[in-house]
């Protein structure tokens, strides 16, 4: 990856020491086992990013003025457990310096390590996990960090709740609260005000990219059928933050195309959607960290 800033945003923004939002790439692909490219996504993401209007018309707000720093991609990659170790060290780091923390992958198995830092960093944790599949596999493939076991551990040791799923293998059902999963097929009319009553005060997001559907987030390496769509999405978003402490937030999964623009742009519209919200409903988080 070329070092660059964020959207292009002027030095002044781009500084760790006056930035508050902090954004890590993580370019890995070391587990996925359909559709390879996830590497590529930061990159993608990153292009496209360079071409959005920064204001947003919504919460008329230019929320890049409040500092976005690009931090140094995590690029181990020699196994999918020493991944998520640097993953997890560079994002306690981060935590550790008062910033609001934010990733963009790789695949789903970068947020192992991520989870992990936020968990040990914030108390009663809530893990929203917007995803077509469940990712509650203890192991596969040979390793506990594969991309289809990344809900795993936190389906253990925080508070998940699971929206959009609609793929999985009978043996997660063990791993998996159907009270606080919300398959897509058999989303109601109230299901988001549902979902933010299960949360505690503080949230931490996961969106897998296949969480939307196909017909508008076609770039990714496991498309299902039947997905999320684009304001049901944000309205969810948007209703989280203004109801609950969001700690920080992860997107993975994107893998591009060079014929299909699209998905990259809806990306990068998505993150910089969510740090608008952060910062017109909530107050810059400072407290409650665990050290």
């Amino acid at each position: 990856m070329s070092k660059k800033n964020y959207a292009g945003i002027p030095d002044k923004y781009a500084r760790i020491d006056e930035a508050k939002v902090v954004l890590i790439p993580v370019p890995y692909d070391g587990t996925s086992t359909w559709q390879k490219g996830a590497d590529k996504g930061p990159d993608a993401f990153l292009d496209a990013s360079e071409n959005m209007e920064l204001y947003d018309i919504e919460t008329n707000t230019e929320v890049y003025k409040k500092g976005i720093y690009l931090a140094p991609p995590v690029t181990e990659d020699s196994s999918p457990e020493k991944m998520v170790e640097a993953v997890y060290k560079t994002t306690k780091n981060y935590i550790k310096q008062e910033k609001f923390v934010t990733l963009f992958g790789g695949e789903h198995s970068v947020s192992i390590g991520s989870i992990k830092a936020f968990n040990e960093s914030f108390s009663d944790l809530t893990v929203v996990q917007l995803d077509a599949h469940a990712d509650l596999r203890p192991e596969y493939e040979g390793s506990t960090c594969n991309h289809a076991c990344a809900l795993h551990e936190a389906s253990k040791t925080t508070n998940l709740i699971q929206v959009g799923i609609r793929s999985m293998d009978i043996s997660e059902k063990d791993h998996m609260d159907e009270n606080q999963v919300y398959f897509a097929h058999d989303l109601y009319e109230d299901w988001q005000e549902d979902a933010i009553g299960q949360m505690t005060p503080n949230v931490f997001i996961t969106i897998d990219l296949d969480a939307f559907d196909p017909s508008i987030m076609p770039s990714t390496g496991t498309p299902e059928p039947g997905g999320l769509f684009w304001y049901e999405t944000l309205e969810f978003l948007k209703m989280m933050f203004k109801k609950k402490n969001v700690v920080g937030f992860d997107i993975v999964e994107l893998c591009p195309d060079k014929n299909e623009k699209s998905s990259d742009f809806l990306a990068a519209k998505l993150y910089y959607k969510m740090l608008s919200y952060k910062f017109k409903y909530q107050n810059f988080i400072e407290e409650d960290e665990d050290e």
